[in-house]
């Protein structure tokens, strides 16, 4: 039995409901209780980023094959553990890259061109022609230069950007980074040099909490910051402390640390916008990632090799 414990369907997974027996339940990742009863006869978990995939779970799971997750992040996931049960974890890694990358740009456009700022106003029966900034030709910071980060200095090549980049894990000879004239720095240098920094690093005891008072201090006063990767990355009281001063000219946040949040100061502020962790989902990257689980799901049920395996192994010894 195919288990899915949030909202992940489409076309790809109706066809394999052909094959296999599927029980969808769009909640089931809000009661650990059930879905630990429930995961005791499932061959395969599909999931977004709420289900927390511990240990724990996975001991519960003496005949699940595969985890599948339907996004990039895999901190919800404990990978080393589905390893040594004998577990296939697969994801659709780069599937929602395209997505994210141009609702990073649109983000950006939005804020050097004070468009909430303006459309209220305009509500409010005010016509406030202030004039905004152009991208074009502006200094682009990347933290984290993996699929969504290379995706976006991609986009960026026809705003004629120079685009600086940091991530520990890929080097400056990296060949992907040539063509997107992509210059590798320190993360310091690339919060100092830059006009509009996004964020597309994962979830990481070095990584959460790097965006806080004294790093957001290091940035240009007319600078944006955009945060299409996970929440815990920014502290969001020096954030809300650092807009509210004017240290930074706007923000615009996909992810939040506490998701869904609680309302606060930051829904009330007119240099900030946010919203609900959707830089990924299209219906284009939905169908993409879709057509990717299914698929491995198939084959991993069928006891072949999986083709977008994110673990050790390819092949379920289960």
């Amino acid at each position: 039995m195919i288990l899915i414990s949030e909202d992940v369907w489409g076309t790809p997974f109706e066809a394999l409901e052909g094959s296999f027996p599927i029980l969808r339940e769009d909640n089931l990742w809000n009661d650990s209780a059930l879905l630990k009863e429930k995961i005791k006869s499932a061959t395969a978990l599909v999931i977004r980023n709420r289900t927390q995939v511990t240990a724990e779970l996975i001991a519960a799971a003496p005949t699940l094959k595969v985890i599948a997750r339907a996004g990039v992040g895999l901190d919800n996931i404990d990978i080393k553990a589905a390893d040594a049960a004998g577990i296939v974890v697969v994801a659709g890694l780069g599937a929602n890259a395209v997505s994210v990358a141009e609702l990073t740009l649109g983000l950006s456009l939005a804020l050097l061109r004070n468009i909430p700022l303006h459309d209220k106003a305009t509500r409010d029966g005010k016509w406030q022609r202030t004039p905004g900034r152009e991208l074009s030709g502006l200094t682009w910071g990347l933290l984290g230069c993996g699929a969504t980060g290379l995706a976006t200095a991609r986009l960026l090549q026809g705003f004629g950007c120079k685009v600086l980049g940091y991530d520990p894990f890929i080097k400056p000879e990296d060949p992907r980074l040539a063509p997107l004239n992509i210059e590798m720095k320190s993360f310091e240098e690339v919060l100092e040099g830059s006009d509009v920094v996004s964020i597309h690093m994962p979830s990481t005891s070095k990584t959460n909490g790097s965006i806080n008072a004294s790093t957001i201090a290091l940035m240009r006063s007319h600078a944006v910051l955009i945060n299409v990767g996970r929440g815990e990355i920014i502290n969001e009281a020096d954030l809300i402390l650092a807009l509210n001063e004017k240290r930074i000219a706007g923000a615009a946040l996909d992810v939040r640390s506490q998701e869904p949040p609680t309302a606060g100061e930051m829904e009330t502020m007119i240099n900030l916008i946010l919203t609900p962790h959707i830089a990924g989902i299209t219906h284009e990257s939905q169908l993409r990632i879709t057509e990717i689980l299914a698929s491995n799901i198939s084959l991993l049920l069928s006891g072949k090799e999986a083709t977008h395996a994110v673990g050790t192994l390819k092949v379920s010894n289960r």
